[in-house]
């Protein structure tokens, strides 16, 4: 399924969540703890988000890198490393905006779109994530919902990406001990999504529009704004679990990529 954004609102999405994320780092210090990342260092951060931007780019422009890692080195050995981010987050950005609308290239979630869209929708929420570590560096906790730059259709949609795509992925592992339909209910949202957990077989995910969104029986439900579900459902928020399905979550959904 497309992405319920256009590409040219990922590719604005991408472009400022890239520069909230350098402000932020900027501010915080290289050497800051990062709160949601535990064990990382806002240095960490950098190069790995840094890395994963030129990764990306290796895929657009058609001569995908086989070893990442190396430009996560390379970033960790620059002078100036928010300069290093800076190219790598401009010439990915420039990648996308090049590329043709039929892009021939590797896509790896499901339900996923069209390989030009995908890649700038994957980049828009990858680096939107980081850039709350980002925040969370410089504040010393989890950025509240409304101290960040989301907006609920933004929010909406990176919910979508990572609740159709890659939660229902076999190599998640999203597999509780007890059957469970979790509804996640946006209040800000025409959409929501109805998870069918179970411990021996993968996840699947459905949309839900309209009245199925409010009828559908559940057995949990999360609801609330769609910028604090996006948060919690990627485990960037300092509020205690809320119930016990959420702090297995927590432990457990944790994004693999490629």
């Amino acid at each position: 399924m497309a992405s319920g954004l256009t590409l040219e609102e990922l590719g604005e999405g991408l472009g400022t969540a890239s520069t909230v994320l350098r402000g932020n780092a900027g501010s915080a210090g290289l050497d800051a703890p990062v709160p949601t990342c535990p064990s990382w260092t806002v240095l960490d951060l950098v190069a790995h988000q840094g890395m994963v931007h030129r990764w990306a780019t290796s895929h657009v422009r058609g001569a995908p890198e086989t070893d990442p890692l190396r430009f996560e080195a390379e970033g960790r050995a620059a002078a100036d490393v928010l300069g290093w981010f800076d190219e790598g987050a401009t010439a990915l950005l420039q990648a996308l905006f090049d590329a043709p609308d039929d892009l021939v290239a590797r896509t790896f979630l499901r339900d996923a779109p069209a390989p030009r869209l995908f890649w700038t929708r994957r980049q828009c929420f990858e680096t939107t994530v980081h850039a709350v570590d980002a925040m969370a560096a410089r504040l010393g906790r989890a950025p509240l919902p409304d101290e960040t730059w989301l907006r609920p259709r933004l929010a909406t949609d990176g919910i979508d990406e990572l609740l159709t795509g890659f939660v229902p992925r076999d190599k998640q592992g999203v597999q509780p001990e007890r059957a469970t339909r979790l509804l996640v209910r946006p209040d800000d949202a025409a959409l929501a999504w109805l998870l069918d957990l179970a411990p021996d077989r993968p996840a699947s995910t459905t949309r839900l529009t309209g009245a199925d969104a409010v009828a559908t029986d559940a057995d949990v439900v999360w609801a609330g704004g769609a910028v604090e579900l996006f948060l919690r459902l990627w485990s960037r928020t300092g509020a205690e679990p809320a119930d016990a399905l959420e702090g297995w979550w927590r432990e457990t959904v944790s994004v693999t990529w490629g």
